[in-house]
């Protein structure tokens, strides 16, 4: 069985991959310090990348019980599932073996119906409030409690943008373009992208009386170097970090009559599905990991969670320690002086001949690969899965 790309999305998964890829990352975990933090954590968008790496962090590195949020599919008629609903399975089995709380709902994050089940959830069955609350949604459509829908656009302000990228279906290098938003546009991308979701989660939440004292809430963010800005900072998507970064100020103000803070976190560029849609930056990421490896400053998204909840989030002693504009820092090593300038000396002699050479393009698969599931070491690849062994195991776990 193989991995089946379409443009930059894979259309399958194989879950013994995925189960190993669950264990690699709670043994990571369970090696690199214990974390003394929250013992109730809610993450919404948990089944893959930042959200699950979250949500392994704080239960296999600081014995938390947990309640996970995502939107995924089941094994069925229509095929063997998403990755992110056997990652799900996974991890509460992991969990349950330790004695852990691990409870998932398959819903859709924008809906107040999910809201108030989970509400119900904590107080009926979790003990009756939360200490934690990880918010890492990556979608490109939102539904709003009051039925409109929003689309996300990719798309600069001002003039097209263009510049190299490649094509993972192909494995070819293409030059591609990010054309203007509309005013429509970019307000619907901050809809979707923005802070408006997680501050209804904490508003209701906190109406339920369900936030515990001292709480802390944290969704995830990225910046990048300038020669990302034009792409990222300076496009829609850079409005929707910064009105998450707005929310996460307002929510801190707002938390403080229980003691509570709220947080953007900066997070280091990485091979995720989301990262992986966006023109041009998947190519920025293979010169930065070639650079970051060489120096061993590399670190994946359990390596940068782990590190947020232990280091930065919930330090031994002392405060959060944020910069100027209250923001939690993990992309320090990233914009390191001397790493961009390796990364900017790269990115000057790339070409369609040596694009896969000159930055870490190996290393850039390998990790897509394993999100799906795939080049997974002691996995036969060769044999097919059963359909129908899948739907019998997995679509009622």
């Amino acid at each position: 069985m193989e991995l089946i790309i379409q443009g930059n999305v894979a259309k399958n998964c194989h879950p013994e991959g995925l189960r190993l890829g669950i264990d690699k990352q709670i043994n990571y975990v369970e090696s690199h310090g214990e974390i003394y933090g929250p013992r109730k954590v809610l993450v919404i968008g948990a089944s893959s990348g930042y959200g699950l790496a979250s949500r392994i962090a704080v239960a296999f590195g600081g014995d938390a019980d947990t309640i996970g949020v995502s939107f995924e599919k089941s094994p069925g008629e229509k095929g063997m599932g998403s990755a992110g609903w056997y990652n799900n399975i996974f991890f509460r089995r992991r969990a349950h073996e330790k004695g852990l709380i691990a409870k998932n709902f398959i819903a859709d994050a924008f809906s107040d119906t999910t809201r108030n089940d989970v509400i119900a959830y904590i107080k009926q069955e979790f003990g009756g409030s939360i200490d934690l609350l990880v918010y890492s949604v990556a979608s490109g459509v939102r539904i709003c409690p009051d039925g409109t829908r929003y689309t996300s656009t990719l798309g600069v302000r001002g003039q097209a943008f263009s510049g190299p990228g490649f094509d993972l279906e192909t494995r070819k290098m293409v030059n591609q373009t990010l054309e203007p938003v509309t005013e429509r546009q970019l307000a619907d991308t901050v809809k979707v992208m923005g802070g408006e979701d997680w501050q209804r989660w904490i508003d209701m939440l906190s109406a339920a009386g369900v936030l515990a004292e001292g709480f802390k809430t944290v969704a995830y963010s990225y910046t990048g170097p300038k020669s990302t800005w034009p792409l990222y900072k300076e496009g829609a998507l850079g409005a929707a970090k910064a009105h998450l970064h707005a929310t996460a100020d307002h929510l801190d103000a707002q938390l403080q009559r229980i003691n509570g803070h709220a947080y953007a976190v900066v997070c280091k560029a990485l091979v995720t599905k989301a990262s992986a849609f966006i023109p041009m930056f998947p190519l920025y990421i293979t010169l930065l990991y070639k650079v970051m490896k060489q120096k061993r400053l590399h670190e994946t998204c359990i390596e940068q969670m782990h590190r947020l909840m232990l280091n930065h989030l919930y330090p031994p002693m002392g405060n959060v320690i944020t910069d100027d504009e209250r923001r939690i820092r993990l992309d320090d090593f990233e914009l390191r002086p001397d790493v961009q300038q390796a990364v900017e000396l790269l990115r000057k002699r790339v070409t369609t001949e040596n694009f896969k050479t000159i930055g870490d393009f190996a290393g850039y698969l390998t990790e897509f690969y394993a999100l799906n599931g795939f080049s997974m070491p002691d996995v036969d690849y060769s044999s097919e899965l059963d359909l129908r062994q899948l739907v019998k195991e997995y679509s009622h776990a």
